[in-house]
């Protein structure tokens, strides 16, 4: 079913300026955005784009200085917590650092468990874990181990199926694999990408790297200095860049060049 899951309509963001001789820092200015219903979109910029603030818009954890936010054509910017409960068991997040977003001493069962006892998610808690383990590929053991116990793509891993617990409608993924080795990427973005289709879900993938949003995601936007200058599907995007910032970001992805063997 088409249709939009997440809006931005004319938003921006300021800030407080931790400076003299300014009363406040431009963090978006005038985003649009449509998260439609069943795709991937990557959002993708440099470190200080915006992209941080934009996630947390979407996941109404802070509210627009203007504009609105949308969640299924209804406006959840400005609205109080309690009213967001439903918003919240749809909208899921996994962060960028498995080591700081999991309690290292706490057992897996109770991280998995967590988030459906604080959003009153009614279903057989042990069943739930076991179900939730099993998707991202880790034995039902490993309820019982700590998350101190586990390595760093485990630990993600162990992250998705946290988010994964309510059974969201919308994940968004801020920087996920970009704290993980080279070697454990491909493995969490392949893992990403299979449960999109296994659980008929919405992703929003936030990254600075565009061979990453390449991989991933059907659509893009490239966010630039707080504003969106380029938007569209990524074999697009790819193919035929209008505008020079999004040219330079794909210039900068690492290319490997055939050699000359060794006798």
């Amino acid at each position: 079913m088409s249709g939009s899951e997440l809006q931005l309509v004319g938003v921006s963001k300021t800030y407080p300026s931790p400076g003299w001789g300014r009363d406040e820092v431009a963090a978006l200015t005038d985003v649009s955005l449509d998260v439609v219903r069943g795709q991937s979109l990557g959002i993708v910029g440099e470190s200080g784009s915006g992209k941080s603030t934009l996630a947390r818009l979407l996941l109404a954890l802070e509210q627009p200085s203007a504009g609105r936010v949308l969640f299924r054509d209804e406006q959840i910017s400005g609205r109080a917590e309690r009213d967001l409960r439903l918003f919240r068991r749809s909208v899921q997040i996994v962060f960028q650092d498995p080591m700081s977003s999991l309690d290292p001493r706490m057992k897996i069962h109770d991280i998995l468990a967590e988030p459906l006892r604080a959003l009153g998610v009614e279903v057989d808690e042990a069943e739930r874990v076991r179900s939730l383990l099993e998707s991202v590929e880790l034995p039902p053991s490993a309820a019982k181990r700590c998350a101190f116990q586990f390595s760093g793509g485990q630990r993600q891993r162990i992250a998705i199926a946290r988010a994964l617990g309510p059974s969201p409608s919308v994940l968004i993924a801020d920087e996920a694999v970009s704290a993980l080795d080279v070697s454990v990427r491909a493995q969490i973005l392949n893992l990403l990408s299979s449960l999109v289709t296994d659980f008929d879900l919405t992703l929003v993938f936030i990254s600075h790297d565009m061979a990453v949003i390449r991989h991933l995601c059907d659509a893009v936007a490239v966010l630039y200095r707080g504003s969106i200058v380029e938007t569209g599907l990524t074999s697009d995007v790819f193919r035929s860049p209008r505008e020079a910032y999004t040219q330079e970001l794909l210039a900068a992805i690492p290319r490997i060049r055939a050699g000359r063997g060794r006798d």
